[in-house]
């Protein structure tokens, strides 16, 4: 059975720096088509993040170029993303993801809140 727990969230100010860690089990990493962070905020939708595909390719959301990088993490079976330069309107629940064909995995969320 696949898990994807979320670590790493929390307070920090405008312009501070988290790392967020989504480790997997019951999987190698590798064996998914991608992984990658979705966020929602209140009263918005769920919004990818960045993603991370089998080959290593990556893209990221618009607003979050520049600031943020995903990245595989072996030894730890794990994905992490790197967040610089936050801003408050990064503040939102971010959730990891994992797809398999046509399965979906979704961890449970951690909370980031940027102060401005």
């Amino acid at each position: 059975q696949v898990q994807l727990v979320e670590s790493g969230g929390g307070l920090v100010q405008a312009g501070g720096s988290l790392r967020l860690s989504c480790a997997a089990s019951g999987r190698s990493i590798f064996r998914f088509d991608a992984m990658g962070w979705y966020r929602q905020a209140p009263g918005k939708q769920r919004e990818l993040v960045a993603r991370i595909n089998s080959g290593g390719s990556t893209n990221y959301a618009d607003s979050v170029k520049g600031r943020f990088t995903i990245s595989r993490d072996n030894a730890k079976n794990a994905v992490s993303l790197q967040m610089n330069s936050l801003k408050p309107e990064d503040t939102a629940v971010y959730y990891c993801h994992a797809l398999r064909g046509g399965d979906d995995y979704w961890g449970q969320g951690t909370q980031v809140t940027v102060s401005s």
